[in-house]
């Protein structure tokens, strides 16, 4: 029993954990230490003991299943023998009936003869269905009167000579000349074959009836036309438009 005043001298033993510490401090200081000075050696222990607690594991082998039944094909056969060749059997086709009908008499046509009336007879003096004359006739022409249509013009009149005179042709109209400057008109007339001027008439009027009337006067005593023609270059009749403006 230790004295009063003074330290204890019992030690109390180490623990066994306590021991099993320090024993891998210092195992893995000492590994540490050697993977920095010998990577290699450590490598070759470290796979070492892998390799050690590596189990191999080996998988169920699969059940392959067999492969399917292929059915046989079937036999063919050989070839048959080859038939006969068709032959068309002739037809024969029958006869059409054709029944022909007894032929009618032709009317008797128009002739020459001695007979005084006209007919279908053999022989007469009468009229034919068809001749010439000098009588009256539906065609174009011919040497009596007929029903032929009127000569179209190819070419128009033209005007050839003869003028009329704005101020000296015409009167002082009320108001003066002004009153008629600026107005016009239109008169119609019929040049014949020989040129000249005919049947007028006031196609449009200008405001003056007076001065329209005159100027219808001096178109048939003063103009001088070359007349149209037809398509075979004869002169004929055609009307003309004669347009008179006062200035």
């Amino acid at each position: 029993m230790a004295r009063e005043g003074s330290y204890s001298t019992i030690r109390q033993k180490p623990r066994p954990l306590t021991i099993t510490a320090i024993i891998l401090l210092h195992i893995l200081a000492m590994y540490g230490l050697a993977k920095a000075f010998a990577p290699e050696m450590t490598g070759s222990v470290e796979r070492s003991v892998v390799s050690a607690f590596t189990v191999n594991i080996t998988a169920p082998e699969e059940e392959v299943p067999p492969p399917p039944e292929v059915e046989p094909e079937p036999d063919e056969g050989a070839q048959g023998d080859p038939g006969r060749e068709a032959v068309a059997k002739p037809v024969a086709a029958p006869e059409p009936k054709v029944v022909i009908k007894p032929s009618k008499p032709m009317p008797k046509a128009t002739s020459t003869g001695t007979a005084d009336t006209s007919g279908a007879a053999d022989q007469g003096s009468g009229t034919g269905a068809a001749g010439t004359g000098l009588g009256t006739g539906g065609g174009q022409g011919g040497d009596g009167a007929g029903n032929a249509r009127p000569p179209v013009a190819v070419t128009k009149p033209q005007h050839i000579s003869g003028g009329i005179d704005n101020v000296r042709d015409y009167p002082i109209p009320e108001g003066g000349r002004q009153a008629r400057r600026g107005n016009k008109v239109t008169v119609k007339v019929t040049v014949g074959v020989d040129g000249r001027a005919s049947n007028c008439s006031i196609f449009r009027a200008s405001p003056d009836p007076e001065a329209d009337r005159l100027t219808c006067q001096l178109v048939v005593d003063r103009l001088r036309f070359k007349p149209a023609s037809d398509s075979n270059g004869n002169p004929i009749a055609a009307p003309f438009y004669w347009q008179q403006r006062w200035f």
